[in-house]
């Protein structure tokens, strides 16, 4: 059969991870469209990739429902979520298939599908359990999957575990590793990237209080001379949060040792001159794109044991685990890699070795590809 007409439908137009990934897969499929909830970088980043664009009217404005309220907190924009679905309806209607890439856009294009009577495809992000979302929606969710996804794409074992536990059905889902492009970027010096020198580590995330930032500056203050670069902005009304880590750093008087990036671009090439990069979310992750991204780039990970980490890192075979929320814990293990390097280098060259055989983005486009035309049949 032709290649199936893909839409590609997402919740906001700001790039996190489930945006990369989408980015990621979208440019693989010719024909395909995306309709966003809302504008911004995404839009043109998709638009670079060949790919028609549909902005809801007015954006849909849905970032006022948190994913761990009640499902009250959506009565007022009934009216507003019945046009976005409608408007759902129609763009699905010049498709073939369907693919929901984030939590909410699954859910409206669910009750769409009613209507537009597509296969749908749901690409879960998330860990579904209680620490990200609240019961309604969890329920909600759960049912709209078994009765209306012809399948639910997973990035780890870790989060099909999790979305089972929460009663969706096995059968459903499919694991699907994200995937990077294999080319590692040409290195630059710290200088022209704006770092310092001497001892440096790097977190490279959103800012956001289950990230785990504020326990990487407690393990700081504990080795004395360390310096940490935090690549990151607060885009999710987490602002709040931004504020406290600038708070945490004063008190423990580390303003000489934290350099606030904001969002970079360059991620990639940041994570090639730092000596290591700490990935410590206190939560557990479903996937984890940046640790993949500093294996392939070659740098030592150390990295909180929740989630997917374990399975991205071998088990501590490509990477060293610590403890989450464990501050102790984490600012030893930086005191032993800065004492003898030699044991978290050897781990890095598995880890570099392990990212080519598992998490290319060739791979992941090949599978997802198969899949979408496995649901369109």
């Amino acid at each position: 059969m032709a290649a199936p007409r893909v839409l590609f439908v997402n919740q906001t137009g700001v790039m996190s991870g489930a945006e990369y990934v989408l980015a990621s897969l979208a440019g693989g499929f010719p024909a395909a469209s995306a309709f966003l909830f809302e504008d911004g970088p995404l839009e043109a980043v998709l638009k670079q990739k060949g790919l028609d664009v549909t902005v809801a009217p007015a954006g849909a404005r849905l970032g006022a429902i948190r994913r761990d309220q009640s499902l009250i907190a959506a009565l007022p924009l009934a009216s507003r979520l019945f046009r976005l679905i409608m408007a759902i309806v129609g763009t699905a209607r010049r498709h073939d298939i369907v693919y929901a890439n984030s939590q909410k856009a699954f859910m409206l294009s669910a009750i769409a599908s009613v209507l537009f009577r597509r296969p749908l495809i749901w690409h879960l992000h998330d860990i579904m359990d209680e620490r990200h979302f609240g019961k309604a929606q969890r329920k909600l969710q759960i049912a709209l999957a078994n009765r209306r996804a012809a399948r639910v794409i997973v990035p780890s074992s870790a989060a099909a575990e999790a979305f089972i536990r929460a009663g969706g059905r096995e059968a459903l889902v499919t694991v699907v590793p994200n995937g990077i492009a294999l080319a590692p970027p040409l290195p630059k010096s710290r200088a022209e990237l704006g770092l310092p020198e001497g001892p440096l580590v790097g977190v490279f995330s959103r800012l956001a209080p289950w990230k785990g930032q504020h326990v990487v500056l407690e393990a700081l203050a504990r080795v004395p001379g360390l310096q940490c670069a935090l690549a990151g902005s607060a885009l999710f009304g987490e602002d709040a949060y931004r504020q406290t880590l600038e708070e945490q750093v004063a008190r423990l008087g580390l303003s000489d040792r934290v350099t606030f990036l904001g969002q970079r671009s360059d991620v990639p090439v940041l994570m090639q001159a730092v000596d290591a990069v700490i990935h410590p979310s206190v939560d557990p992750e479903p996937f984890g794109l940046t640790l993949v991204e500093a294996m392939l780039a070659g740098t030592p990970v150390i990295a909180t044991d929740a989630g997917a980490s374990f399975e991205i890192l071998d088990g501590g075979k490509a990477g060293t685990l610590v403890p989450p929320g464990d501050a102790g814990a984490l600012g030893d293990t930086l005191s032993a890699f800065f004492a003898d390097a030699r044991p978290f280098r050897e781990k890095a060259a598995i880890a570099s070795e392990r990212v080519r055989a598992v998490y290319g983005l060739e791979r992941m486009i090949g599978t997802v590809s198969g899949l979408i035309r496995e649901a369109a049949r």
